[in-house]
């Protein structure tokens, strides 16, 4: 059974499906230690994931958030704060790459705020970032979740250059309500950033996210599936959207388990090499398990040196 529509005054209750699991065991507070003592975010806190404890204190794989903690688009579901950014901390790449080395992680993401304060929007530090954490943890996996960097084409080879293991960047919303969701960016331009990533690199698989409850239409999300894929993306999760506060969007439905199933079944059906969707599902998420064949293969050599 699930919840009917909302208005925009109405509060729906969460369903029970929507219970997360804690794990704050050693592996889960020794992350949180590191992170503080090296001075890095996450979008995992920042953005308040529900999965925190499962990749944290599982799974061993973490998203860090480069670049600030702040960003300057204002973005109506996100939970990141918004303003102006610090200066640049070009030391940033290496020690995060040091922090990826000390975990030993099996998969890291690395994600940004919006930097449009910048003219290459913060492509180059990524660019770094994953050349670092490559040069220190040759068998970690590496995953990049930029914001579409202006839509500058320049800026998004700066990055594919880099050679990440997967390319992500999140159309979030159907295309109807990306004006009320998405601040500044635009529909058409985040499906051309990933058809021009795998034009650059094809051999990198380049994955979006989407969130739903935010009032779209069942065949709203099939028409988001067919974009994706006619620009070739080859991964895509989907997930419930989550309230963070009174001062964002509210949810408009909350889509159930079993709602999500055909969402997924439709997407494999569709031409999608990995799909994930759940209530819980955010965009990091398993994301260990949907780096390429090849990238596995070099991980496996890694560890046996």
């Amino acid at each position: 059974m699930t919840s009917k529509p909302t208005n925009e005054k109405e509060i729906l209750r969460k369903p029970e499906w929507l219970k997360i699991k804690l794990n704050t065991n050693d592996e889960y507070k020794g992350l949180k230690k590191l992170m503080r003592e090296k001075n890095l975010h996450t979008v995992c806190e920042e953005a308040r994931c529900p999965n925190i404890h499962e990749c944290w204190g599982e799974r061993r794989t973490a998203t860090m958030m480069i670049l600030g903690a702040v960003c300057t688009r204002a973005c109506r579901f996100c939970a990141v704060k918004t303003g102006l950014p610090n200066e640049l901390d070009l030391a940033e790449p290496e020690r995060v790459a040091e922090s990826v080395e000390i975990m030993n992680l099996k998969h890291v993401v690395i994600t940004m705020v919006a930097r449009d304060d910048l003219k290459d929007g913060g492509a180059g530090v990524l660019a770094e970032t994953v050349k670092a954490i490559r040069r220190r943890s040759p068998q970690t996996s590496i995953e990049v979740l930029p914001s579409d960097l202006g839509g500058v084409e320049e800026n998004l080879k700066m990055l594919m250059d880099a050679k990440p293991d997967i390319l992500n960047h999140n159309i979030e919303t159907v295309r109807r309500l990306t004006p009320r969701v998405r601040a500044r960016a635009k529909y058409d331009r985040s499906l051309e950033f990933l058809r021009r990533a795998k034009e650059m690199q094809p051999e990198i698989p380049t994955k979006s996210s989407l969130m739903i409850g935010l009032g779209e239409e069942w065949d709203e999300i099939l028409e988001v599936m067919d974009d994706l894929r006619a620009n070739n993306v080859d991964i895509m999760t989907i997930g419930q959207y989550l309230q963070p506060t009174k001062k964002h969007l509210p949810v408009k439905k909350y889509y159930s388990p079993l709602e999500f199933g055909k969402l997924r079944k439709i997407a494999m059906s569709k031409g999608f090499k990995h799909c994930e969707a759940g209530p819980l599902v955010r965009s990091s998420y398993h994301a260990d398990e949907q780096v390429n064949e090849a990238t596995k293969t070099r991980q496996l050599e890694a560890e046996m040196k």
